[in-house]
């Protein structure tokens, strides 16, 4: 069984999760406050944490900013409906999806399953494509899920690399927001849905928003996004950042 940490306040919820998810092959094991939840998360052993943004002594955003410091176990953020501001800074923190309460408890074994998918527990288990890509200054290894920039190593998550992946593998054509939506996230875009965009920008961060003279990931409005450096084709459309 693989095996989730749950971090949430809210004993009844958690209870709940347990319930509905144990059935399904995993192995849920809850606690209540944000200490508690990192100490387990650095600890190891688990293939996911779903966590809540609010938590008692240390929120869900200070818990996730720690992680990331020292560990790349997938994160599904909990956020209060509405609350568009914690579902951005939890992703430009480095979660790989959220999901607003209240929610159906069916959605989040989609997104948790989504998220699985995208980090394949054994290498023989990835299969697909392992040729390496190299497009500008960036080598991506579909196999290791490894990027280099030059001789230094990338740190992405899941969905970053996925989303870049995808955006080299068609360096200088245009993938629209649906498409990325659909194959690096693994699910359908929503609505107000701001996923892509806030893992684009958190790219830009990381790789730098240019290569040279080139702009290296381009908004073409209206339609999607672009992988232009060295791709070797001039972009298309106006971009805006």
């Amino acid at each position: 069984m693989k095996r989730i940490l749950v971090v949430d306040d809210d004993i009844e919820l958690c209870e709940l999760l347990a319930e509905f998810l144990e059935p399904e092959g995993f192995e849920v094991k809850a606690v209540h406050t944000g200490r508690e939840g990192l100490d387990l998360a650095l600890g190891g052993g688990f293939c996911l944490v779903v966590l809540d943004v609010m938590l008692p002594g240390m929120s869900g955003i200070d818990l996730l900013r720690e992680l990331r410091h020292r560990s790349g176990t997938p994160v599904l953020m909990l956020t209060a409906k509405g609350e568009e501001v914690d579902r951005i800074v939890g992703l430009e923190m480095g979660a790989d999806d959220y999901l607003p309460k209240p929610f159906n408890p069916r959605e989040l074994l989609a997104r948790i399953r989504a998220v699985m998918r995208r980090v394949p527990e054994h290498p023989a288990d990835r299969g697909g494509e392992k040729t390496r890509l190299c497009v500008g200054d960036v080598v991506l290894d579909p196999e290791s899920r490894a990027v280099w920039q030059g001789e230094q190593e990338v740190l992405l998550t899941a969905a970053e690399f996925d989303l870049l992946a995808l955006l080299m593998k068609r360096a200088g054509s245009i993938v629209s927001r649906e498409e990325l939506t659909r194959e690096a996230l693994g699910r359908r875009l929503t609505p107000y849905d701001r996923s892509v965009d806030v893992h684009i920008s958190s790219l830009r961060r990381k790789l730098g928003s240019r290569a040279g003279e080139t702009e290296r990931i381009r908004t073409i409005r209206g339609a999607g996004y672009q992988y232009t450096a060295g791709s070797g084709k001039n972009p298309a459309g106006e971009g805006d950042r």
